[in-house]
């Protein structure tokens, strides 16, 4: 069960925008005592409560284990709720809970989630692999090794309006501000071969919007991305495809932006992150790879509108000229600049340096990581100082 897809025909759920995605449903809920003093509203988003309620006593026979994903460190309240909303149906049936959150925040996890185990890191890690068999009361079949995409079940989604890709997991870079490397140690890529079939299924079925979610989509091309375009191109039905994690402007050659353009893609993030080429966060980019990569998407056809640029706002110590000026940096080339909220991240190099600049406590409450927060931005969030910088980004 996805909370954040309407699942059932009839649900009432925001229109979607051109390319399928959009906006959640959201019951705002009264927010928990950490965040009572705060200007924003706390919501939970997806389905609501008494149909997930309804459709889980609805199940027969009682499943034999339930598994909970925390996508986001701060989003443990919702995983709480769920997982006493499981305990209340089906007492006796073993509750594990992973994802980022369980794996990021053990010790949290462990304390508050009323849950037989949290599990850490990849479910297929030959520690876990074992442990959930072992709940199960079964013994584990043969370890199936690090696997690139596990079965996504698309055909559990009748409804969907778009669809995703994943070609590799994990990320060679070792950026400060991420915890990719902590969730997914190392870097692997399947092959073409193997995701063709279920992605050719979905454009048979109608759907024409893919999304990319790999974390270092244009490393090593080759190996499988540039067969993908090229199958994708040969297709008589047209798709769009989107890159919403950006990517590595180091990377983009002429030809590879020409076989993007070719292969259907629509929506181009970039990761800029910084106008101050001398003095990153990262070693990624430089002014002349920008430039390149830039002048790379232009040749091929890629339209200014189409394009956006990732900037990092509220890094510890970040000084507000610097956002500013990445800011007039990216529309100085005719593309949209998009701010990137920081989330100070547990397993994160910069986290330590995150804690010192926060007011908040944010190894002790999870709830605090929410970049909807600016929780190391001086003052934190304020809707005067988000509509100053709205209005920056419009000028």
């Amino acid at each position: 069960m996805d909370c954040t897809h309407p699942t059932w025909a009839g649900m009432k759920w925001p229109e979607a925008d051109r390319f399928g995605s959009g906006p959640f449903p959201r019951t705002v809920l009264p927010p928990p005592h950490p965040l009572a003093r705060l200007e924003r509203r706390f919501s939970r988003y997806g389905l609501p409560y008494e149909a997930v309620k309804e459709a889980l006593r609805r199940m027969a026979p009682p499943p034999d284990l339930v598994l909970l994903s925390c996508q986001m460190t701060y989003w443990y309240p919702g995983a709480i709720t769920a997982a006493r909303l499981v305990r209340s149906i089906w007492p006796r049936v073993p509750v594990v809970l992973g994802g980022a959150y369980a794996t990021l925040c053990p010790d949290h996890a462990e304390t508050h989630q009323p849950v037989d185990w949290n599990l850490q890191g990849p479910a297929e890690q030959a520690d876990n692999w074992r442990a959930i068999w072992s709940l199960l009361g079964a013994e584990a079949p043969a370890h199936p090794g690090s696997t690139v995409s596990p079965s996504l079940l698309r055909k559990l989604y009748p409804l969907a309006e778009f669809s995703v890709i994943l070609g590799s997991r994990g990320c060679p870079f070792s950026c400060p501000y991420c915890a990719s490397n902590a969730l997914f140690p190392g870097f692997i890529q399947g092959s073409c071969s193997e995701m063709w079939p279920e992605i050719e299924a979905e454009i048979e079925r109608g759907i024409r919007d893919f999304a990319f979610y790999d974390d270092a989509l244009l490393v090593d091309p080759e190996s499988w991305l540039l067969p993908l375009l090229e199958r994708l191109r040969s297709r008589s039905e047209p798709v769009r495809l989107h890159t919403p994690n950006g990517l590595h402007v180091r990377s983009l050659s002429l030809e590879l932006c020409r076989r993007l353009k070719s292969a259907g893609l629509t929506t181009v993030r970039l990761g800029l992150e910084t106008a101050d080429f001398t003095s990153r966060w990262d070693a990624k980019l430089s002014e002349e790879q920008w430039r390149s990569g830039l002048s790379n998407l232009f040749q091929a056809g890629f339209s200014p509108d189409a394009i956006g640029a990732y900037i990092l706002f509220g890094l510890p110590g970040q000084r507000a000229e610097e956002i500013e000026r990445a800011i007039h940096f990216a529309k100085g080339f005719g593309i949209r600049p998009h701010l990137a909220y920081y989330s100070p991240i547990p397993g994160s190099r910069l986290f330590e340096t995150a804690k010192a600049h926060s007011p908040f406590p944010l190894a002790e409450e999870p709830l605090y990581h929410n970049r909807s927060l600016w929780p190391c931005y001086p003052g934190g969030f304020s809707w005067a100082e988000r509509s100053r910088w709205d209005s920056i980004l419009k000028g």
